[in-house]
């Protein structure tokens, strides 16, 4: 039997993740009724008053009509309700950059909103090609870690279904999944201009606030490459840079008394040069806001919050149902909602698959957690493996890691900051952490098959498997589930 070279076989599985997600999505965009995923008829109305009045509208009174909204999510959104559809307009109160994007293909398509979402399914390419890189570049011996991440990520049918659907989201994660890239590749020592990142920042800005996070997580990089700044890696080796040795009498390298106000202000400079094209391209949106809505409503979201003041509260939640019952519900929906929860929450799934789902999620995050036991038994890296190694410090790694991790974290805190107020148990808004998750959960199936049959090199390409088995379970789900269920 001819030997098929692992190159190609990755090629080929990667390529199959990319068709299997447009394939996908596609039937999504087609096949899922018209605005039933969340919020979609608010974004929708919002690029089609950008397309007919220009940018940017204003959230006021009237956007939120919470009886009117209940009516049309109770009766599926029937065409004689649609009356007064243009008035759902809550979303106003968001940053322009997806809406204008919108605008233009609403105009084009005549308001298509089969093509608007399939713009905003095309954003989900980048996202999946992200997921593949960041762990390519961490992993470089281990493809079928960066396969696995990228199948997840592309096939969890929550992710998928708000892809393919109207909404400022889609171009968020995209901005957050390229930040998380190009922030990895700068902790290991790859030349990142510091002013781009903080240029594309301030594009992320100007599209969803849920992006801020990566401000942090950006600003840790570049304070821990400058602080680890006196090691690079030359030929494998670590190797004092100038800037923290200098010449004794002798001839012997000693440190210099003044280095840790060089890092300073190194630090400062990497900083300023980071936040200012980020000011400069948010400043523009939030002095805009503080001219309209007052000081110190940077974002709009008081003036949201006032408009939508009839919103379910938590704390309204937690004294009705009990600070058990709070988080009982809270733990399980946002897990269900995770894999997928369809509708406006309203189509949950099968009570047997989501504890199918959980023991899965358990099994995975227990290899991840002790993989290195589980990995004893392992292959040793193929020639084609071996010759993409880069060289990169160990503390290098280990800062990109805890960067991923931080992004994780970030995410999920962020989640629960917006739960304080309102009650918004949905795992989309933490979805920005999506690539960290699915590098942890594809870790850990990496970890099983290493143990269960590790001796086997072949065996490593089905990591990736469970993965992808998730596509069948979307296509099931939309074409049987989905469409025929939210039919008005």
């Amino acid at each position: 039997m001819k030997h098929i070279p692992d190159t190609l076989i990755e090629r080929g599985l990667l390529a199959l993740i990319f068709i299997g997600y447009s394939v996908i999505a596609a039937l999504f965009a087609l096949r899922t009724p018209a605005w039933q995923t969340p919020d979609e008829p608010a974004h929708y109305n919002y690029a089609a008053q950008v397309a007919a009045q220009g940018c940017c509208p204003l959230i006021q009174a009237g956007d939120w009509d919470s009886p009117y909204l209940e009516q049309l999510k109770a009766a599926r959104f029937a065409p004689e309700l649609l009356t007064r559809f243009d008035t759902i307009q809550y979303e106003d109160h968001q940053p322009p950059l997806y809406y204008l994007i919108q605008a233009l293909v609403y105009r084009l398509s005549a308001g298509s909103l089969v093509v608007m979402r399939l713009v905003s399914a095309a954003f989900g390419l980048g996202i999946i090609a992200c997921a593949w890189a960041i762990p390519r570049r961490l992993l470089p011996d281990q493809p079928q870690v960066a396969l696995a991440t990228a199948a997840f990520v592309a096939f969890l049918p929550q992710h998928v279904a708000l892809l393919a659907s109207v909404n400022n989201d889609s171009l968020a994660w995209l901005l957050v999944a390229i930040l998380i890239w190009l922030t990895v590749r700068y902790s290991l020592g790859d030349r990142i201009p510091v002013w781009g990142l903080g240029l594309l920042m301030g594009i992320a800005l100007l599209t969803k606030l849920s992006a801020i996070f990566m401000v942090g997580v950006i600003g840790l990089a570049i304070l821990l490459r400058v602080v680890s700044g006196q090691w690079s890696v030359t030929g494998g080796k670590p190797v004092q840079s100038a800037a923290y040795k200098v010449q004794s009498r002798k001839g012997s390298p000693e440190r210099e008394p003044s280095a840790i106000s060089h890092q300073l202000l190194a630090i400062g400079q990497k900083w300023a040069t980071f936040l200012l094209p980020m000011l400069l391209l948010g400043g523009m949106w939030w002095l805009r806001n503080v001219s309209i809505y007052g000081f110190p409503d940077v974002f709009g979201l008081r003036e949201h919050d006032r408009i939508v003041a009839d919103q379910l509260r938590t704390a309204t939640f937690m004294a009705e149902n009990g600070i058990q019952g709070y988080w009982s519900h809270a733990l399980r929906t946002t897990f269900t909602s995770f894999w997928g929860q369809f509708g406006w929450m309203g189509l949950p799934l099968w009570d047997w698959l989501y504890t199918l789902l959980l023991v899965v999620t358990a099994v995975l995050v227990v290899g991840l957690v002790i993989r290195k036991k589980l990995s004893a038994i392992s292959y040793q890296p193929s020639a084609a493996d071996e010759a993409r190694l880069v060289p990169t410090s160990p503390r290098s790694r280990r800062i990109a890691w805890l960067l991923l991790a931080l992004c994780a974290l970030l995410a999920a805190l962020q989640y629960g900051y917006y739960n304080l107020e309102f009650l918004q148990l949905q795992a989309r808004y933490m979805f920005t952490g999506l690539i960290p998750f699915g590098i942890g959960l594809a870790l850990g199936a990496e970890a099983w098959r290493s143990w269960l049959l590790g001796r086997w090199a072949w065996t490593r390409w089905l990591t990736p498997m469970p993965f992808l088995l998730l596509a069948l379970l979307d296509a099931y789900l939309i074409l049987r589930v989905i469409e025929p269920l939210l039919k008005p």
